[in-house]
């Protein structure tokens, strides 16, 4: 499935590869696709990658946490990780 929204496809690629190279369960910093994209200008990338997770949970590919907790990453303030959906 393709993104719908005006997240940066890149970002959503960074985010389904890192995830494909874990084990199951296991997760990612959304800063993992801002390097991998990003190089040393990834700062700039932490909101777009946040934004790409956001549209994989809303295609049902991923999930946000923090802390252990499923979270909204539109609201979440502070770091988060994502992971597959089981």
């Amino acid at each position: 499935m393709t993104p719908s929204s005006g997240a940066d496809p890149r970002l959503v690629a960074s985010i389904r590869e890192l995830l494909a190279a874990r084990d199951a369960g296991k997760t990612i910093c959304p800063s993992e696709a801002a390097r991998a994209v990003g190089g040393d200008d990834w700062r700039d990338l932490m909101q777009p990658a946040r934004d790409a997770a956001h549209e994989l949970v809303g295609l049902g590919e991923v999930e946000v946490t923090q802390r252990g907790e499923v979270v909204d990453v539109t609201t979440a303030r502070g770091p988060v990780r994502i992971r597959r959906t089981t």
